[in-house]
């Protein structure tokens, strides 16, 4: 089994050391895209486990504390993540918890100019407003999902071009020797063409298909998820609204 991928190796090396300068360059071009591909995939699909862990947790957090939902402290919502890790239920959570806070002081403050003792409720259309507020946040944590999955989307297009430049270029370069007539190199010019166009061939398609894949598992997942947060939301305003809403005693 080890004999494949190091016979492969040995004839990726052989076709770069045979190319010309112009051939060495689609190839290092193409090299350095995978190295890009594989990195930013490994970093999404580790961000996303990271995103997953953060959710999961905080909705256990939430299901335990139902009575005190607006009484959650920031150490036990977030997790201990780096900072360039999104926790996007918990960002749901501040945003609609800081909304609703002001909403409840506002009604609180107007109450008291009045002297009116009433106890403070949330109407629908205090609920609609809090939806609207929450729903850009879904948005904007959308967008933070999604940022350098463009990558990905711009190799799957750009490495399959860039491989089949290669291809053209090698097959330019061998049918140029054989119309300029033979040489004492022409063989080794003639050979080194052919390994480009057909390295550079491979090279293009085994970049582009694994960031295909990525690409569209990473985007279906990411669809998935903000599916999930509005879902997340609409569990939080559900039990706001039966916190504070009014009883109807008629």
């Amino acid at each position: 089994m080890p004999i494949l991928p190091l016979a492969s190796l040995q004839a990726f090396s052989g076709a770069y050391s045979q190319s010309d300068f112009f051939g060495k360059v689609i190839m290092g071009g193409l090299f350095i895209l995978s190295l890009i591909c594989w990195i930013v995939l490994v970093y999404k699909i580790w961000q996303a486990r990271k995103v997953k862990i953060s959710s999961l947790h905080l909705q256990r957090l939430l299901n335990k504390n139902k009575n005190r939902l607006l009484d959650l402290e920031p150490a036990e919502v977030t997790l201990p993540l780096p900072k360039y890790i999104p926790q996007p239920f918990a960002q749901i959570y501040f945003d609609l918890k800081e909304k609703t806070v002001e909403t409840l002081n506002k009604k609180l403050f107007f109450l008291k100019q009045l002297n009116d003792e009433e106890a403070v409720y949330l109407t629908p259309d205090d609920i609609n407003l809090l939806e609207q507020h929450v729903t850009t946040t879904i948005s904007i944590q959308g967008k933070i999902l999604e940022k350098h999955l463009f990558i990905l989307s711009t190799i799957v297009t750009l490495a399959p071009f860039l491989g089949l430049l290669g291809t053209v270029w090698g097959i330019l370069v061998t049918f140029a020797e054989l119309h300029a007539g033979g040489s004492a190199g022409s063989n080794s010019i003639i050979l080194g063409g052919l390994s480009t166009a057909l390295a550079t061939t491979v090279l293009g398609l085994i970049i582009a298909i694994p960031a295909l894949i990525s690409y569209n598992y990473l985007k279906n997942n990411l669809k998935a998820f903000s599916s999930d947060m509005e879902d997340f939301l609409y569990t939080l305003l559900s039990t706001l609204e039966l916190q504070y809403r009014k009883a109807d005693l008629t």
